[in-house]
């Protein structure tokens, strides 16, 4: 048996065992970060740290509160509030008084919390503020079992007249409980965290469906501790280093870094707000990250209309750099494939030194100068921005798994990593691609099934294990797998072609810059068309350098200038696909699709059914009076 077999066969029931051994192993040693503004308001927001072991004192605080409201093992106990630090201690409190979380985004509105809330049936929510407090409240009548509330940041969330009493408390309240607690059931923690077993409940997460209500994934102790010693496995991580943790917690791919960190025990820090990231990254200095394609688009499209902005002769070297880096990436990654070592041409070699002085090294500075490698997860990423990034010196290392498969099912493995791909396995997961070409997996992690839906569940889940993931995709020879569509979103044309879309959309965005979001239209029609929505800050900015300088967005997008210039990109991009990929029609969106509205997920992802339906007229407009040819 090799040492990743035995470190993996050879792991506790449950990643509250894991989160007791790293803080009786380094104690003293750095654990997170987190930002605190300052009170002025003024300025950059002051980080601090917490050990491992102040880390833990709060942990077992939470824990032994939760325990003295009556929490019982396998009891939910729901949290709702954004990326922080307090999400995690909470989430580790949970687990470490045997309960299991359930998972809430913070954008999620009254009537999907109520529903989320009520079919886990949780005992506790914490969360985060008077906001998600009154959603709370606004339902408690449908919550019977909701018996407490524990609300992080107090501000303007105090009990109110008509709720229960002791119904709302602090978190700062919990904890001192906790405390007391501890004072006179020393060992009530450890017991609790020692009756763990493998097959116990820790998380439920709910899918954002695109259809009908989410559905609760039920994720056991065992699934976390298998990724935290998984990952610990593919040796991309080290005790050194420091990782910049943004995802949305309430989502399975930003969950499992959390495993991972407890295993490995490097720094981490921590803060969900988007809008900060690049404020965030200077002072941070990562040299681990992971994030979702549209990151990487954005501050791919920032890069190059900076360079735009800059006038045609920075704009003309940013395209040779951003073309040198593909080249390079390209002839690095297959002559790394053929002989094991990433040489390019002495020329090409050359020529990418002088555009790293010009392009690459400020790139890198803006990510904090130290950043060995990214994860992208969740959707896919278009090859030439990967390529882009990789060429920058930027590695961006593709994975891929499912909320059911508790996030982590291949990565791509350090200096090996091959743009386009999601990498391989992670030890102990198997994989096998059906005759229908859908991808099935087998591991730990898999889900033990849907929360009350054992129909559901039988749907995508063989006795013997296997999980039926609803993504079509292909194994090269080495054990490299390639994604190529969701099964249900392949398009079939009323002309029998099967279309991707996808892959389309992916190579619109890497030859576009000032797209945001796109969607391809054609299922049982004779020919492909796009909904189109354009990245506003990237759009406003050419439209002052056009004549349109002080249009609002949605003007700017009605213009002509503007269809003009995005038909240009629509022509380079029908000139690289086959001719029933081609897009024939486009309109573009009067705003970006967003979270708030319901077309993409809080990890990013674009709800196809949801904008179909939202701009159907659109579409059927883009069809009529056409012979469909």
């Amino acid at each position: 048996m090799s040492d990743t077999q035995t470190l993996i066969e050879n792991r506790p029931p449950s990643v509250a065992t894991l989160f007791i051994e790293r803080v009786a192993a380094t104690p003293d040693a750095e654990a997170y970060r987190y930002p605190v503004p300052r009170p002025s308001g003024r300025g950059p927001d002051e980080w601090r740290s917490l050990s491992w072991s102040q880390a833990a004192e709060r942990v077992y605080a939470i824990a032994a509160g939760l325990i003295a409201l009556g929490v019982e093992p396998e009891e939910r106990v729901a949290l709702a509030a954004a990326t922080r630090v307090e999400w995690i201690l909470a989430d580790f409190g949970v687990m470490c008084a045997g309960a299991a979380t359930t998972t809430v985004y913070p954008s999620t509105n009254t009537e999907e919390s109520a529903y989320i809330l009520a079919d886990s049936d949780s005992r506790v929510l914490i969360a985060e503020d008077a906001a998600q407090l009154a959603k709370a409240r606004e339902r408690r009548a449908e919550l019977p079992r909701l018996a407490h509330v524990v609300v992080i940041d107090t501000a303007d969330a105090l009990p109110a007249e008509g709720d229960p009493d002791g119904w709302v408390l602090s978190l700062a309240d919990l904890e001192t409980r906790g405390t007391e607690y501890l004072l006179t059931h020393p060992e009530a923690v450890k017991e609790r965290v020692g009756a763990i077993t493998a097959t116990q409940l820790a998380t439920l997460i709910y899918t954002s469906g695109t259809t009908g209500r989410p559905k609760g994934v039920r994720l056991a102790h065992d699934s976390w501790s298998y990724m935290a010693k998984a990952i610990a496995a593919t040796n991309l991580l080290s005790k050194d280093d420091v990782q910049y943790l943004w995802l949305p917690l309430a989502h399975v791919f930003g969950k499992v870094l959390t495993s991972g960190h407890v295993e490995v025990g490097h720094i981490t820090a921590v803060d969900g707000r988007v809008d900060k990231i690049i404020e965030n990254l200077p002072v941070v200095q990562p040299t681990y990250m992971a994030a979702v394609p549209r990151i990487f688009e954005k501050v791919y499209n920032g890069v190059a209309a900076k360079a735009r902005a800059g006038g045609p002769a920075k704009y003309r070297i940013f395209k040779w750099a951003a073309g040198i880096a593909r080249e390079y990436a390209r002839t690095g990654q297959d002559n790394f494939r053929r002989t094991g070592t990433a040489s390019v041409p002495f020329a090409l070699n050359a020529q990418h030194r002088i555009a790293d002085a010009l392009v690459y090294a400020k790139l890198r500075e803006a990510f904090g100068g130290r950043l060995r490698a990214a994860i992208s997860g969740s959707a896919a990423l278009a090859p030439d921005i990967g390529y882009f990034f990789s060429g920058a010196g930027i590695h961006i290392l593709e994975g891929y798994g499912l909320t059911e498969s508790s996030a982590a099912s291949f990565v791509n493995p350090g200096e090996a990593y091959r743009t386009g791909t999601v990498g391989k396995p992670l030890p102990g997961t198997e994989v096998r691609i059906a005759d229908d070409g859908e991808i099935l997996l087998r591991s730990p992690g898999i889900m033990a099934g849907y929360h009350g839906l054992p129909e559901k569940t039988a749907e995508v889940l063989e006795p013997d294990g296997w999980f039926h993931t609803g993504d079509i995709g292909e194994l090269s020879p080495d054990g490299y797998l390639r994604i190529t569509d969701r099964k249900k979103d392949l398009i079939k044309t009323s002309g029998g072609k099967y279309i991707a879309p996808a892959e389309v959309e992916g190579q619109f965005k890497a030859v576009c810059p000032f797209v945001s979001n796109i969607l391809v239209h054609g299922a049982d029609r004779n020919f492909c068309t796009a909904l189109i929505a354009l990245d506003e800050p990237t759009i406003l900015g050419w439209a002052a350098e056009n004549g349109m300088g002080g249009m609002p967005y949605a003007d700017v997008v009605a213009s002509a200038q503007v269809r003009q210039l995005i038909d240009g990109y629509v022509r380079r991009l029908n000139a690289g696909l086959q001719r029933w990929q081609t897009i024939k029609k486009f309109r573009l969106l009067p705003r970006d699709l967003d979270v708030e509205h319901g077309e993409l997920t809080p990890s990013l992802k674009l709800k196809r059914p949801v904008v179909e339906r939202e701009y159907k007229d659109l579409i059927e407009e883009m069809y009529e009076g056409t012979r469909e040819v």
